[in-house]
């Protein structure tokens, strides 16, 4: 049973998951949250007599216990710390869209106040691979930032989506920590500091991520799923109906194993022992009876659209009752059960399937089996792996419609090694037969019919030609994985994509000369309202009642003038955001089109060259991994 060891009455709107416990003088734990308000609550008994001389913070009226620091903005993320290994007390961290705030409560001051263009909707501390300094981690639009305790920006680097959640864990067991990152595109992204090692695809968005211990971890999802992972493995999972606010671990019987502890929306707070792992049981399988599976690809017709296909058959004349199916990410609700008629049962049935997502994903099937008269049933439970690439279709080349962006590389594998990789990555159909190297093959997208060129020359050296750079990218990531390659350098042009990229960093320069000269208009509005109010001031002292009432219609006049200032500042902003989210995207999916090495190499020459305004720099070095000529 667990009871409370306090009760603290809040008279104040706490944002939800906006909540941290710090020992900010080394010793005492101290609650902070923030609030709706644009504020963060301190509680802190144990210094009742502490006063704040700064205007950061204040003293509750209401609460002697309780400070409240003035953010002036809507907190996105919060946590307490060690920032400065030298000091024995924690720092509070407090992010929002636009600034990074490291605040000592101690001693009522700033470790540092940085501006962060990317937005920091999560943050964690910690230290993170051999980077000996701890850093204050924040994850924002598609981008990475860490900062030690003096606000130096140490790492840097960027992801595929919104970050959503951050967390930091040994995940290989080597005695350093990696970064967990959980985004808005479903993964769950593992960086050895700016090397991606790991990809984990979910149903939804990872809304919250906690070390365990070892290598495993939890993680939340905005469906109401809570689970651990071991490593790549999902070690055990729930579902519930409601929302999982906050996850931590914590060892609260002491056998040496961490709990999970989940605060529900519902107000339950629910305790989950990794020891008890459920297992289902199997059904009794006839002897005489077997269970066949394939997968195929179905073009479709004039009512149906292009799928991959799963035909589940039985070896009699036994029929399919029902069959379930569990798969992450393909269903509405993670499962499927179809439930043929009664007038059209039979010995087979073919499942259409469209995954949205180019990843791998395992087929959990229970098939019930029986006789037409039958009111039992015996269940097949089986699973089934569907490949990585399968809404692609080999078809024949169209010279016509090949696609003119590119991916050039060369590894040295025998062309009979990359067939198995196409077998184990595509639905191939049964009777192809792809002769030794050199060859081509082509791909059609069973979603938008676009198509893609593999083609294999006798020295090694692979062509992939396909508009989508996410495609490409995803590609060379599983010939990577396949054939153990540590480090690629290719070569790449994406002729389309690359000049909605330029049309992209022409907005961004664009909205940055807006806000700057919006930011100065509204400092010179700023003076003048000094100005005015000053000169309101003396007339009302001098009794000129006629001046003072126009020097206060010119400042409601100017008032109108700074607010709408203002929400074309916000605007700006937005749109601002959303592009550099496209620049930091087009990042990622430039580093993804190499391995290793050549894979950190471009996105730091790609940010150094978006950092000294070079774009044809960024463009070159896209598209052949390099700034040199």
């Amino acid at each position: 049973m667990l009871l409370p060891v306090f009760t603290l009455k809040l008279r104040h709107k706490i944002i939800p998951r906006m909540v941290a416990v710090g020992r900010y003088d080394g010793t005492h734990p101290c609650l902070a949250a923030a609030t709706q308000a644009g504020k963060v609550f301190i509680h802190n008994p144990h210094t009742r007599s502490q006063h704040f001389s700064v205007p950061r913070v204040f003293q509750s009226p209401l609460e002697s216990d309780v400070s409240l620091l003035n953010i002036n903005q809507a907190v996105s993320c919060l946590t307490a710390g060690v920032l400065n290994p030298e000091l024995s007390y924690d720092a509070l961290l407090v992010g929002t869209q636009t600034n990074l705030l490291a605040y000592d409560v101690y001693n009522n001051s700033d470790f540092f106040y940085r501006e962060v263009a990317d937005g920091a909707n999560a943050v964690v501390l910690g230290t993170l691979g051999d980077i000996s300094s701890p850093l204050a981690i924040i994850g924002g639009n598609c981008a990475l930032q860490g900062f030690d305790h003096e606000g130096n920006d140490l790492f840097w680097t960027v992801t595929g989506d919104n970050v959503h959640s951050l967390a930091l864990c040994d995940f290989d067991s080597d005695g350093k920590k990696e970064l967990l990152v959980g985004s808005e595109d479903f993964d769950i992204r593992v960086f050895k500091e700016d090397e991606i090692v790991a990809e984990m695809t979910e149903t939804e968005i990872i809304t919250s991520l906690c070390p365990m211990y070892g290598s495993r971890f939890g993680y939340a999802l905005s469906n109401g799923t809570v689970g651990v992972y071991d490593k790549t493995a999902r070690y055990w999972r729930i579902k519930s109906k409601n929302h999982a606010m906050s996850i931590h671990a914590f060892d609260l019987n002491s056998d040496g194993v961490c709990e999970l502890i989940t605060g529900w929306s519902n107000g339950k707070v629910e305790l989950s022992s990794l020891l008890n792992e459920a297992d289902g049981q199997r059904g009794i399988i006839p002897a005489n009876t077997k269970l066949h599976t394939a997968l195929s690809v179905n073009l479709g017709n004039e009512t149906q659209a292009a799928h991959a296909e799963l035909c589940i058959s039985t070896s009699n004349d036994t029929i399919i009752r029902a069959v379930l199916i569990f798969a992450e990410g393909i269903f509405l609700g993670e499962s499927h059960v179809v439930h043929p008629s009664i007038h059209s049962l039979s010995s087979s049935i073919r499942i259409p399937i469209t995954p949205p997502k180019d990843v791998p994903v395992d087929l959990h099937l229970k098939t019930f089996v029986g006789y037409r008269s039958s009111t039992q049933f015996h269940v097949f439970e089986l699973t089934r792996q569907l490949p990585r690439f399968s809404m692609y279709a080999l078809t024949s080349p169209d010279p016509a419609g090949q696609p003119l962006s590119y991916v050039n590389f060369t590894i040295a594998e025998r062309a009979q090694r990359v067939v198995v990789w196409l077998n184990q990555n595509f639905l191939l159909p049964e009777d192809t037969n792809i002769q030794n190297a050199p060859f081509q093959v082509c791909f059609t997208s069973l979603r938008n019919g676009s198509q893609m060129y593999i083609k294999i020359k006798l020295s090694g050296e692979i062509t992939l030609n396909t508009d989508d750079i996410d495609l490409a990218g995803d590609i060379i990531q599983s010939m990577a994985s396949f054939f153990s390659i540590e480090d690629l350098q290719v070569e790449a042009d994406f002729p389309v994509y690359f000049e909605e990229l330029r049309k992209v960093l022409v907005k961004v320069d664009e909205y940055h000369s807006v806000h700057q000269k919006l930011s100065a208009d509204m400092a010179d509005n700023s003076n003048l309202i000094r100005s005015l109010l000053v000169r309101a001031e003396d007339a009302r002292l001098m009794r000129d009642m006629k001046t003072m009432k126009n020097r206060y219609m010119e400042l409601y006049d100017l008032n109108k003038d700074l607010l709408n200032g203002y929400k074309i500042r916000c605007n700006n902003h937005t749109e601002l955001l959303g592009n550099l989210k496209a620049v930091n995207q087009a990042i990622q999916r430039a580093g993804r089109l190499r391995v290793g090495k050549p894979k950190n190499q471009v996105i730091t020459a790609c940010r150094d060259a978006i950092r000294s305004n070079n774009i044809n720099t960024l463009f070159r070095i896209m598209r052949v991994g390099t700034a040199s000529s």
